[in-house]
């Protein structure tokens, strides 16, 4: 019994909706005829809109060629005073690289130097901690 009221709520928006008139639609007569004095203003209209059409794609590819022209220029400036700065800074390198002596060792002979030394430390470090009394050789046969 409860469904009932619930079926109608729902069906009640179909309904209203059924009941209302289509929107009328003008008959295809109903349209003026153009008079002649239109329609020449009407073509000399378009004659105009299709020149100013020509003259904005021509004012459109001139300016975006500009602006191509005036971006190139700016970038190959930038370009320029990027090399100059590279070919500075590479002068610089050498320079600093020139006035430093030579290393003593080189990285290779560096880790050999300090596994030698680890290990010369690992030795006294086990002389010291065995302490300062000799194991005679009859405690170690037991």
């Amino acid at each position: 019994m409860r469904r009932l009221p619930l079926l109608v709520c729902l069906t009640l928006p179909l309904a209203v909706q059924a009941e209302q008139p289509a929107p009328e639609q003008p008959p295809a007569a109903a349209v003026e005829p153009i008079d002649s004095a239109s329609a020449d203003a009407r073509g000399d209209l378009e004659r105009r809109l299709a020149e100013s059409e020509q003259q904005r794609q021509a004012l459109a590819a001139q300016l975006a060629a500009q602006s191509a022209d005036r971006d190139n220029r700016r970038d190959e400036a930038v370009i320029g005073r990027l090399r100059q700065e590279n070919q500075r800074l590479k002068l610089q390198l050498r320079e600093a690289q020139s006035q430093q002596p030579p290393r003593l060792l080189s990285e290779q002979q560096t880790w050999y130097v300090t596994g030698g030394g680890t290990a010369l430390l690992a030795f006294a470090l086990g002389a010291l901690s065995r302490g300062s009394r000799r194991r005679q050789r009859r405690e170690w046969i037991n």
